[in-house]
């Protein structure tokens, strides 16, 4: 998975993430410069955008549904990638709300402070 490595919202979830997957799952900021040498095809503003979950088959996948993909490597997390895939409606208000959060993110952040506490 590639994350903007200078946002503190996204790096709190990816620590949390990373604990849930153990070890299955490589999390990689996108400033860092492995990045664009392992993965010339993808323009930087993919990275700039969402999440890049990107499979060992070369599949990509994006904000919601590379989060989903990502947790199903992550013991008893697959079921939102389930629903992502089957039942009506969930993909497309996913999509909308992580496209929202990630437009707020400084917004989000202070919110994840007050529930979960420090990064």
């Amino acid at each position: 998975m590639i994350y903007d490595g200078d946002c503190n919202f996204c790096k709190f979830w990816v620590r949390r993430w990373q604990r849930a997957t153990r070890g299955r799952v490589d999390y990689i900021p996108s400033q860092d410069p492995r990045v664009a040498k392992q993965f010339p095809e993808l323009p930087r503003e993919r990275f700039e955008s969402s999440i890049q979950f990107i499979e060992t088959d070369g599949r990509v996948y994006s904000g919601a549904e590379g989060v989903f993909r990502s947790l199903t490597y992550a013991r008893y997390l697959s079921w939102p990638w389930w629903l992502y895939q089957h039942v009506p409606g969930v993909a497309p208000v996913t999509e909308w709300s992580y496209r929202f959060v990630a437009g707020h993110r400084e917004g989000f952040s202070r919110l994840t402070r007050m529930v979960w506490g420090d990064f």
